[in-house]
């Protein structure tokens, strides 16, 4: 029998309260020289939002180590549900645009990203679902079809917004909890291929995306351009060296060279400032939560915790790994948060929520 009461999983909360403080820590030094002018005329604006935000989060975790994971099972076609609405309502009037993408719905007295929280919704219909169709996983048609359909309906509608990063870490996520469910690998090895292939023709469908694509593989061509997120990131990095300048004395992320230096290019921030050692902490940081979330999904103590905990934290981790291959030029431009590190309050306050469902399911892990 599983054990109610025990303390969730240690290891797994100390590293991601230390992604959470180097996190705040370079949201400010990444974003206070920024801050002091308009429209903010306040150095501490940036680090302000993201304590708020923090302890929203932290908050919200709390609340879920304490909820018993298995009572998700019965908000599960609700969740659906409310993620299919929002998405849809994204490209409504309800949906507000910034910097060319319309990716946040506009209640009036709050805005905020739904698509942060459609993925945790549609992670937590495919556990339930998939563990109770575990009979039929091998059967292509029943087991696998569905949930293609699934996330590829979620993932068109994110691509409208357009966000190709989120697409690609919903699919994949999906992808993951197909395997560790159980299906077939030929199936799932066609699948692959056919998703690359989608990827590819959403990249070569949009003139923007292409050009990216493109100062991918050539930065240098265009370095005022498509090429100037990637230059700026690396001779960030490279700035850095093995000890880094120190904080908020990077000069690419202070004097604005960097461009979203506090969201989707804060890894560059961290190997300027903190230079490689900094940098390869994150990192370990990440493989160590990757770790400890697949010994939790791997033990967990029934089929619906395994594979919720499977596709939670499949899904920070892909985000982790885009976000900073896209930082190395390892991976083509696409805008994608670090998780826990970036500054952003939508994808913070959900993401810690994961992580208060992942700590719950190791409170019933049966100590060997």
């Amino acid at each position: 029998m599983a054990t109610k009461g025990k303390a969730p999983d240690f290891i797994l909360f100390i590293t991601v309260m230390m992604l959470l403080s180097i996190g705040i820590i370079m949201v400010f030094s990444s974003s206070s020289y920024y801050a002091m002018f308009p429209p903010f005329n306040n150095p501490f604006h940036f680090l302000l939002r993201q304590l708020v935000s923090a302890a929203i989060g932290v908050f919200v975790m709390g609340f879920m180590v304490k909820y018993d994971y298995r009572q998700l099972k019965r908000w599960s076609r609700y969740l659906l549900v409310v993620a299919f609405a929002m998405l849809l309502a994204v490209l409504t009037p309800l949906g507000e645009s910034r910097l060319g993408a319309q990716r946040w719905l506009n209640l009036g007295f709050y805005s905020f990203q739904p698509t942060e929280l459609v993925k945790f919704c549609l992670i937590v219909f495919s556990a339930y679902a998939l563990s109770i169709k575990k009979d039929k996983i091998q059967n292509f048609m029943e087991g696998v079809l569905p949930f293609l359909l699934l996330a590829g309906g979620a993932g068109v509608l994110i691509l409208l917004e357009p966000d190709l990063g989120t697409a690609v870490t919903l699919v994949g996520t999906i992808f993951i909890m197909l395997f560790a469910a159980g299906a077939k690998l030929f199936h799932l090895a066609a699948v692959g291929m056919a998703g690359v292939g989608a990827v590819m023709a959403a990249i070569f469908s949009e003139e923007y995306r292409y050009q990216r694509f493109m100062a991918f593989l050539n930065p240098e061509k265009d370095p005022s351009g498509a090429g100037w997120h990637i230059l700026n990131s690396l001779m960030s990095i490279g700035s850095g060296g093995l000890l880094g300048t120190g904080l908020g004395q990077g000069r690419h992320s202070k004097f604005l060279y960097l461009p979203e230096r506090q969201t989707d290019f804060i890894f560059a921030v961290i190997g300027e400032e903190l230079g490689f050692i900094g940098g390869a902490l994150v990192i370990v940081l990440f493989i160590l939560f990757i770790w400890r979330g697949f010994k939790i999904a791997i033990t967990a103590p029934d089929s619906f915790g395994s594979l919720l905990a499977a596709g939670i934290v499949s899904g920070i981790g892909l985000q982790a790994i885009i976000n900073i291959g896209v930082v190395t030029s390892t991976l083509p431009v696409t805008g994608i948060t670090l998780p826990f590190v970036s500054f952003g309050g939508t994808s913070l306050v959900f993401t810690l929520m994961g992580v208060g469902v992942l700590l719950n399911i190791s409170r019933y892990i049966t100590p060997k």
